[in-house]
């Protein structure tokens, strides 16, 4: 999975708390009209924690932790009663903490999230699940963020993707 449990010198001295405006947008979001593209807009260029967890056995039981062993860390999925798994991601470490408090938060981007709902085969991307305002994000958008797409408004109060032309890669254009 990428390296999501790698430091993002991006997010140096970041110390996990929310933006209140990204929250004030995403309290609006299911208002209906543009506002759920707004928020996802919003969560395109925000920083958010993506918990992960030590993954695997410790050695054998009742042995203790194995001191050769490096723990793996896998990110956190959750199950729905279908069976159909999503990605949890968080806003902030207050809404982290209250869903899982012994999970490592990891600052990421909504693409890095995307692709690893992508990876994991997930059907959504679950944003602050335990609140204050859940959203869900599911598969016709998650393909889009996963290749580096980002929903921006236009100036006419639409919105579109935008994305790096690969043939003009060395300009930083997007279209």
């Amino acid at each position: 999975m990428k390296t999501l449990g790698q430091p993002n010198a991006a997010f140096a001295g970041d110390h996990g708390h929310p933006d209140p405006e990204l929250r004030s947008i995403l309290a609006t979001a299911y208002d209906g009209g543009t506002n759920y593209h707004r928020a996802i807009a919003a969560l395109c260029t925000a920083r958010l924690l993506l918990p992960i967890v030590a993954a695997g056995d410790e050695g054998e039981p009742g042995s203790g932790p194995d001191p050769d062993r490096h723990a793996e860390m896998a990110a956190v999925l959750v199950r729905s009663d279908s069976g159909a798994t999503a990605v949890p991601v968080f806003t902030g470490i207050d809404s982290l903490n209250a869903w899982k408090p012994d999970a490592r938060p990891v600052p990421c981007t909504l693409d890095d999230v995307a692709a690893t709902a992508v990876e994991t085969k997930s059907a959504a991307v679950v944003i602050d699940l335990p609140g204050p305002h859940p959203l869900v994000i599911e598969a016709g958008v998650i393909d889009e963020l996963a290749q580096g797409h980002r929903l921006v408004e236009l100036p006419d109060g639409g919105f579109g993707w935008m994305y790096l032309d690969r043939e003009d890669a060395g300009d930083d254009h997007g279209h």
